[in-house]
């Protein structure tokens, strides 16, 4: 992939015969990359539209054909893959707006997903609230009491009818929630997701009488024990999926107008993509997508450069994501927590907490101490140095008195940043603690800088990892200005800005990475020694699912590629571990070896020696992840005409240093592979900034991607 500096040259990209566009929303800008079938990149940004993403999405891919020097029907009219990852349900989940829900469950059961778990109160807070316990609550209910409903129905363990389904309370209870003014039906029923008979009659009577209702099956999303997480996972997905559905509808239907005729492709929190149509039934999916983009790109980029371990970060306007790849393999999980809602749904293991950009700067009344975060200016109003209407200072106010951002060349000089405005609000907050603005921006920096640290450092040493043994991948519109500090408060050495400018957009590059994937699961309880022909059995069964799916995708036989996982706990345990299973046909000699397999991960997990092996091991879980194979981007190596030169200087606050000094700033384009920039030092993109603090030294490697070398 060859990043772009700025403006196409049009003839250039006037000659590419075909072009992928991927799209990312974020909580302040959102990113558009367009790659050709050359492997030529443009990226682009809009800010984001809260009140109809649509704009900013159409917003962004014009903004991109305006580089291009083409027409926005030029673009999607040659479009072969438009991609997209979206926050939307996240947003909806979070903010409460989204469809009055209503609920059918097995008599007996209605009061499942309002007792929750007995960490429902905590669950998924952030630290600062946790540490009032006294406080903690459980959130408002998705799902009013009011509107469960029970039915008498009853399947057992195996799958065996014990009581037939009463269709005449089905229908009262469908009569009901229709006459309640629901927007969408959810249904799940004990075991339903081992025999979903009841649950897919009582779809159908749903169908029946209100032909234009949203529905959603438990087992049409969670295919294993967990009551509690399968029916949270059924109301959040019919809490969403009328949103979601005709967003997603709105998207196809404009981008048909300007020409695109091929099917509109959504990133899922699983590290691939899905069609729109199968992710407005499944909306649940994409909760998490946005950063899973970048780390699905990350992925792609490590094995290019032959990165085992990376610290993922991505740190946008409004949050910093990090997840991990470890082993070349990006960490997963099998449950979610938003809202302190807790859902079983395999994804990407990615943690965020609200800093970035956007995030106010404030003085907390009860301690007197500068607080970050986690609230954030989004993009209306935005920090105050954007003048529509801020009025409390954000991180990129603090960046912006301290130098360390040129106004006049904010996204490539197409926003000026009103730095006096800046100045002023962060004086107002530092007359509060008595001190100056620069005192408070610089305190605000170092506070944003070890928060992102912290996060980084759970989320490597609480599983066992060392830090130190990574290489800190550092991406998204604000990731240029802190990763270099962050990196060096875990004990790293090399941070990557990969494809330098292109950083600011990676999530919206990822997404083009990302693989077509289906997954499939099996919940089956089975205790070592473990039965091999049953386990064949089973994987037999999954596998031959994924394939006919990917078939049906247009996938071609060379391009689908199938991955085996169980997951596997000690005897009396409930914490399970996801251990990766060899293909073909497995032996009991095989299957000693995946027991051998589990120890290991396990005690790299909790601590060597934790393992218990006399308590006998268990199989809960078989899942197999089906991939199509999609066409990835190419990785060219770099070319740049002109010989390295600071093209100016400006007065820029080093804390190293005690204090402002005189620091060259350089102009990225005219850096070419190889050059070192020694800190301290600003190299300046249209799209990002980079600080090169004095203990850091870097420049382009012959990718493109810009490698900082860290010193004590």
């Amino acid at each position: 992939m060859k990043p772009s500096p700025g403006t196409r040259n049009s003839s250039s990209t006037a000659k590419a015969q075909y072009y992928f566009c991927g799209i990312d929303i974020g909580g302040t800008f959102t990113d558009c990359v367009v790659r050709d079938n050359h492997g030529r990149l443009t990226i682009a940004k809009a800010l984001s539209t809260p009140h109809d993403s649509s704009e900013g999405f159409f917003n962004a891919l014009t903004a991109a054909a305006e580089k291009m020097g083409i027409t926005l029907t030029d673009l999607l009219s040659k479009t072969r893959h438009l991609m997209h990852g979206t926050t939307l349900g996240t947003n909806a989940l979070l903010e409460r707006k989204g469809a009055k829900t209503g609920l059918i469950t097995t008599r007996g059961h209605a009061d499942a997903i309002i007792m929750m778990r007995s960490v429902g109160r905590s669950a998924g807070l952030p630290i600062h609230r946790l540490h009032h316990v006294s406080r903690h609550q459980k959130p408002d209910p998705i799902v009013p009491r009011s509107l469960i409903c029970e039915v008498s129905e009853r399947m057992d363990w195996s799958g065996e009818v014990v009581l037939p389904l009463n269709e005449e309370e089905t229908r009262q209870a469908v009569r009901h929630l229709v006459d309640s003014g629901v927007g969408a039906i959810g249904i799940c029923f004990l075991w339903g997701f081992v025999n979903p008979a009841h649950e897919l009659a009582v779809k159908r009577i749903v169908q029946q009488m209100a032909p234009d209702m949203y529905v959603t099956c438990g087992h049409e999303l969670v295919a294993k024990p967990g009551e509690y997480e399968r029916i949270a996972a059924v109301a959040i997905n019919c809490f969403i999926g009328p949103l979601m559905s005709r967003y997603l509808h709105k998207i196809e239907e404009k981008a048909r107008d300007f020409g695109y005729r091929r099917p509109l492709v959504i990133m899922q929190a699983s590290g691939g993509v899905a069609g729109a149509e199968d992710v407005a039934d499944r909306p649940l999916f994409t909760i998490g997508s946005g950063p899973a983009g970048g780390l699905t790109a990350c992925g792609f980029l490590a094995k290019q450069l032959g990165h085992r371990n990376v610290l993922a970060s991505d740190v946008g306007g409004t949050s910093f994501d990090v997840g991990l790849i470890h082993e070349g393999q990006p960490l997963s999980t099998s449950q979610s927590t938003i809202n302190q809602y807790t859902f079983s749904v395999p994804h990407l293991d990615i943690e965020s907490i609200g800093s970035g950009g956007g995030s106010l700067i404030w003085v907390d009344e009860r301690s007197g101490t500068l607080k970050v975060g986690p609230e954030s200016a989004g993009s209306n109003p935005g920090p105050v140095c954007y003048g529509h209407g801020g009025q409390r200072p954000t991180v990129t106010d603090a960046n912006l008195v301290l130098g360390y951002y040129d106004p006049n060349y904010f996204l490539g000089g197409k926003l000026t940043l009103d730095k006096p405005a800046a100045h002023a609000a962060l004086e107002r907050v530092g007359r509060e603690l008595g001190m100056t603005a620069i005192e408070a921006a610089a305190g605000a920096i170092r506070i944003v800088e070890f928060q992102m640290a912290e996060l980084m450092r759970q989320m490597s040493v609480q599983r066992g990892l060392d830090p130190r043994e990574f290489v800190v991948y550092s991406y998204g519109g604000a990731a240029g200005a802190h990763a270099a500090t962050y990196a060096r408060e875990l004990g790293v050495t090399t941070v990557v800005v990969p494809l330098g400018s292109t950083a600011s957009t990676w999530s919206a590059l990822g997404v083009q990475a990302a693989d077509l994937i289906h997954v499939y699961e099996k919940a089956e309880l089975m205790i070592a020694p473990f039965n091999a022909a049953r386990i064949n059995e089973i994987f037999s069964a999954l596998e031959k699912k994924g394939r006919a799916q990917l078939r049906k995708d247009g996938i071609a036989s060379k391009d689908i590629f199938l991955e085996r996982h169980v997951e596997m706990k000690f005897k009396l345990q409930i914490h399970l571990v996801e251990v990766p299973v060899r293909e073909g046909k497995l032996t009991a000699r095989h299957l000693a070896a995946l027991q051998n397999d589990f120890v290991e991960k396990y005690e790299r997990t909790h601590g060597r020696g934790s393992a218990f092996t006399g308590a006998g091991t268990e199989i809960g879980l078989f899942r197999v992840v089906a991939r199509g194979r999609m066409e990835r981007p190419a990785v060219s190596e770099y070319q740049r005409q002109h010989t390295a030169k600071a093209v100016q200087s400006r007065s820029v606050y080093w804390p190293q240093k005690n204090g402002f000094r005189n620091t060259p700033i350089y102009d990225a384009s005219s850096l070419k592979a190889g050059h070192v920039v020694r800190g301290p030092a600003i190299i300046q993109m249209p799209e990002t900034t980079l600080v090169v603090p004095p203990f850091a030294h870097g420049g382009f490697d012959k990718f493109g991607n810009i490698v900082l070398r860290l010193t004590d």
